[in-house]
């Protein structure tokens, strides 16, 4: 064995045994000391050999500090897609994306077999109108294939400096060639929550990511909503599509809102302080009228549990199509270094105790998304009995009046059955609309 590989060996018996010392000490309190697992030796002295293969035969000389930190990365990459090493800048870089305002392309990315995976464009943003869809597959950043390149660093390349262009090829299931799409990159401001009337009675708000605010502004574009309507909503549609997640307490705040009492949700971790419980509090902001839930496949996390929750508490429809499946939750802690770690320390369960990781929320109505024609001028050559000649009059209004009401706009018959959102701007809105009037009618009965 050379004097090197020696000093390598010791060196990587350091860092290891520093780590093993930290970790034991923290589980020993609760294990008797020959439950105490020994240093995994074989494995040690194998990345030893080839830490030192590396140092001796690469073709380039590398970095003692590259090696030992793509070690890492590889450390944790190996765990799960959400677990990474963040270096100092790439912290940096994080903590400014978490502030709600940075220079960028505006969507939710993750890793699948070495591309970035789009899970979710954010609403109102660059990659949002360029027409970026959730499970686009991402291969090419201008003219750098993704693949070998870590998240963080295909992240750096899609930031940039506001109205600069970046092409991006993309993969996507149904076609049978690359996507290309060029982005200009603009500063995305986040705004978690949206809402407008469908109809008169009936409301929509928009969640498009969990923020530490949104519950209170959920509650307050329901207030606003209530006011605009003169007063009280039939019913309301949450709109949770593309919704990527974000603070695990916002979705339990955001489920509380319209839950009386019982668990919103609860996780489990092996560490002791990763265990937590959820409780609803007295109170539903909308008093236990209809709520229907729209989801698909990129909603994630945070929106899964907001989903899990209504669903369990039957205090819901959900609709759409099948959500992400991200059921665990990730912990940021910072290094002495001032990089930090991203690390998974625990997995959230549903009321009723389902984990919903790598399964997601399957709606109690699915509907796919659909494009729909506009039929009108095929329905407005249809002929009624009131186009008949000699049709008989109705014995309880005169045509005269029904005509004058039409024309006007006062005939409640014609305002009830005309729906003001089209199924050509929103299928799926547009069908949890439909089904938000028929529950407001039962709920009458």
């Amino acid at each position: 064995m050379s004097n090197q590989y020696k000093t390598v060996l010791v060196l990587v018996f350091g860092i290891f045994v520093g780590v093993t010392v930290s970790l034991t000490s923290s589980v020993m309190a609760d294990k008797k000391p020959a439950e105490a697992v020994g240093l995994p030796l074989n494995e040690l002295r194998n990345f030893s050999d080839i830490f030192a293969r590396i140092k001796s035969d690469y073709v380039e000389e590398v970095e003692d500090k590259t090696l030992l930190e793509n070690a890492i990365r590889g450390m944790l990459s190996g765990l799960d897609p959400h677990s990474t090493y963040l270096n100092p800048d790439e912290y940096n870089e994080l903590k400014i994306g978490t502030t709600g305002k940075f220079g960028g392309l505006g969507i939710q990315v993750g890793m699948e077999d070495g591309f970035v995976k789009v899970i979710s464009p954010i609403d109102d943003t660059p990659a949002y109108r360029a027409g970026l869809e959730a499970g686009d597959l991402i291969i090419r950043l201008d003219d750098k294939s993704v693949k070998g390149m870590t998240l963080n660093e295909a992240v750096k390349i899609m930031r940039g400096e506001p109205g600069t262009d970046i092409k991006l090829t993309v993969i996507r299931e149904g076609s049978d060639k690359p996507l290309p799409f060029t982005v200009t990159r603009d500063i995305i401001s986040v705004k978690s929550v949206k809402s407008r009337i469908l109809e008169p009675d009936y409301g929509y708000v928009r969640i498009s990511n969990f923020q530490s605010k949104t519950a209170r502004d959920l509650i307050n574009e329901v207030s606003k909503l209530k006011k605009e309507n003169n007063g009280e909503l039939k019913g309301l549609v949450l709109d949770l599509r593309n919704n990527p997640g974000g603070v695990l307490n916002a979705a339990a705040d955001v489920s509380d809102a319209f839950i009386d009492d019982g668990i919103l949700v609860f996780t489990k971790g092996r560490i002791e302080n990763s265990d937590f419980e959820f409780n609803a509090k007295p109170g539903d902001i909308m008093n236990g009228l209809p709520l229907v839930v729209l989801i698909n496949g990129g909603s994630a996390s945070a929106s899964e549990i907001v989903a899990g929750a209504l669903q369990d508490h039957k205090r819901a429809v959900i609709m759409g199509t099948k959500s992400f499946g991200k059921g665990s939750v990730q912990t940021i802690q910072e290094l002495r270094s001032g990089g930090a770690v991203k690390i998974t320390t625990a997995r959230y369960f549903t009321p009723s105790g389902k984990s919903i990781q790598s399964e997601g929320i399957t709606p109690d109505i699915v509907l796919d998304r659909y494009e729909v024609k506009d039929a009108a001028d095929i329905s407005s050559l249809r002929i009624k009995e009131a186009d008949l000649t000699g049709h008989i009059s109705n014995p309880t209004k005169s045509e005269e009046a029904i005509k004058k009401a039409v024309e006007e706009g006062k005939a409640e018959e014609a305002e009830d059955s005309q729906v003001k959102l089209k199924a050509t701007e929103d299928f799926q809105l547009y069908e949890a609309l439909i089904l938000l009037k028929g529950l407001g009618i039962l709920n009458k009965s």
